[in-house]
């Protein structure tokens, strides 16, 4: 997409740029428009993009609860097609948001001690320029900084006369803002009319406050006639800010396809194998049925009951299961290949022998259980909506709450916004009894009391927040996937913000995965797949920078249970030790604590990696 010189990648008009997102141009600020107003196809420059991924299509035709749902790529933009025609051939939509600006030039008043400019209306402009009226100059403007918005997405230009004026009023006197401070803070900002009449911005920031009435459901991006009800109150919404838009995305890893032949096998051996519950009474039935256990040749046990329990459950293939629980299956189905080692294939894996990653002696890798190599990966990442204030983060199974209501992409969808990344990536998976055995631990029902306490304070602060606390299991792993992620980075060849997690940690599943997977030049280096040679190497030293923080003793001592804590969803966790690029981290760095994988100056016992203590050195 491209207007007034400024140009965005396909890839942050899905993940940053989406409908309803407002943006900043050279003279301008817009609105980027809903997928009604987009602009996929040009009889000459050809079709749209159509991006396919069965499993997470199915996901979000659940979770958006319509019947049929395609993914495409956001349109390109083409600059000598663009100079052949009076517009854009394909294009994304923008409006112009919001309707009111200040003059770059400050205004008389305010003492000479504050800067003051005038605040006025599109109607007031003049080819994008306000004639004052004291001296008949033309005055360039600029956008204002504030808006109206609602927790539902909604968003609208605030009536700045009612607000001033504390109520509906007939003055139509100049208005004006004053920053009564250097910092640019909201807190130093006031609005106020020539009549005398002014209101501190401040007034309106407040989560519970009323001071810009009940929201009138406005969805500007939808255009008009778009307005739905709504019961919620505005709040004040800086533009620029971080939390104007939060995209909803669901992203997915592109798996092989089920192994046809074992699918034969099991429709062949049914009326036997409908009666195998586990691995043993499986093991009995190759034992005892000559013709199964030759059929059965070169299926390891698991990858047997996997594809035994999807049929049992009415799942005829991995597009039925959960997003994540199928990726791991298939990277922990201990085959020695997955996929196709072809150019165009879009999954090619590889289990590494373990003579290549256990080392002599390395208490550490006991817990591991396989690691496996992705030579070639393709994740799809789409995005289902988004809100404002509050962001939704996934689940621990990577699947979005069909309960929250999020702000609408488009009046009626039938399409998804979607962009499609290639790369590499390595999968660690951990024994489940060690997992198991030491969620048991009193230490670690402790320490899970403590995070889970943080974690309701911070929901009581958010009624709305459909958000569920993922467990001391997902919290641990999701801490040592930052320390081997920071650690990699030094060496794989990679950028640290270029690299990205996924975490397994559901129904005995316990994974991670560290990849990088790009459009652009990043992608497959080939540096991930060489590290996974020295992941024990890896794992000491991203054990040794996290032991002790730099900002210790604050650091480890800080407790997510404490009413006061600014940090609730941290445990011993800052930017000095596990925070990342949240573009890195499938929690945007919620959800962290050292403590539970590696012993801090605190020494609490809830460290997964016992062996390891606090002078670097092995039991």
């Amino acid at each position: 997409m491209a207007r007034d010189g400024q140009f965005l990648r396909q890839s942050q008009v899905v993940t940053t740029f989406g409908p309803g997102s407002l943006v900043d141009l050279p003279r301008q600020s817009v609105i980027v428009g809903g997928l009604d107003d987009w602009k996929l196809d040009d009889w000459k420059l050809g079709t749209r993009v159509r991006i396919e991924e069965p499993r997470l299509q199915a996901k979000l035709r659940t979770l958006l609860n319509v019947p049929t749902l395609e993914l495409y790529a956001p349109p390109s933009y083409e600059e000598e097609a663009a100079t052949q025609h009076s517009s854009p051939p394909r294009y994304v939509a923008a409006r112009v948001f919001p309707g009111w600006y200040v003059t770059q030039e400050p205004a008389a008043g305010g003492g000479g001690r504050f800067r003051r400019r005038r605040l006025i209306g599109e109607a007031a402009l003049t080819n994008d320029m306000y004639r004052d009226p004291e001296d008949g100059r033309k005055k360039p403007v600029v956008p204002v900084r504030f808006v109206a918005a609602c927790t539902r997405g909604h968003v609208e230009d605030i009536d700045w006369r009612v607000y001033i004026h504390h109520g509906v009023t007939e003055c139509t006197r100049t208005l004006w803002t004053e920053e009564r401070g250097t910092s640019g803070d909201v807190a130093d900002v006031v609005v106020g009319c020539d009549c005398g009449a002014e209101r501190r911005l401040l007034d309106a920031v407040s989560p519970r406050t009323t001071a810009l009435g009940m929201c009138r459901g406005k969805r500007p991006w939808l255009g008009p006639y778009s307005d739905e009800e709504c019961n919620e109150h505005r709040r004040l919404l800086i533009r620029t800010a971080s939390n104007a838009y939060f995209p909803e995305l669901m992203s997915a890893i592109s798996l092989p396809d089920e192994d046809e032949a074992l699918k034969a096998i099991l429709e062949h051996w049914w009326t036997d194998l409908a009666k195998v519950t586990d691995q043993a009474t499986l093991g009995m039935a190759r034992k005892f049925n000559s013709g199964l256990a030759a059929d059965l040749d070169g299926f390891s046990d698991d990858e047997v009951m996997a594809a035994i329990e999807r049929r049992i459950a009415g799942a005829a293939s991995i597009a039925d299961m959960g997003l994540k629980p199928a990726e791991f299956d298939v990277m922990a189905s201990g085959r020695p290949s997955m996929g196709r080692d072809t150019p165009d294939s879009p999954f090619f894996a590889e289990t590494l022998d373990p003579s290549f990653w256990q080392l002599a002696g390395e208490p550490l890798l006991g817990a591991v259980e396989r690691v496996v190599v992705i030579r070639r990966l393709r994740e799809v990442i789409a995005q289902a909506g988004f809100t404002r204030f509050d962001a939704l983060a996934p689940d621990e199974d990577g699947e979005l709450d069909i309960g929250v209501e999020r702000a609408a992409l488009a009046r009626a969808v039938t399409w998804l916004p979607a962009v499609e990344h290639r790369g590499e990536g390595i999968f660690i998976q951990l024994k489940r009894q060690d997992v198991e055995a030491w969620l048991c631990r009193p230490e670690v029902l402790a320490r899970q009391d403590a995070l889970r306490a943080g974690f309701l304070s911070w929901k009581a602060d958010r009624q709305n927040s459909r958000r569920e606390f993922p467990g001391v299991a997902y919290i641990m792993l999701h801490s040592l996937a930052h320390m081997l992620l920071t650690a990699i980075a030094l060496e794989a060849g990679y950028a640290a913000n270029s690299l990205r997690e996924r975490i397994y940690a559901n129904e005995g599943r316990y994974g991670i995965l560290i990849y990088t997977a790009s459009s652009g030049s990043e992608g497959t280096l080939g540096g991930l797949v060489e590290s996974a040679r020295s992941i024990g190497r890896h794992l000491r030293h991203a054990l040794e920078l996290a032991v002790l923080c730099s900002n210790d003793p604050i650091c480890a001592e800080h407790r997510p249970d404490d009413r006061l804590s600014a940090r609730p969803l941290h445990g011993a966790a800052c930017h000095g030790c596990l925070l990342i690029a949240e573009t890195s981290c499938e929690q945007r760095n919620d959800f962290l604590d050292r403590a539970l994988v590696v012993e801090t100056v605190l020494s609490e016992g809830a460290a997964f990696l016992e062996a390891f203590t606090r002078n670097g050195a092995a039991r």
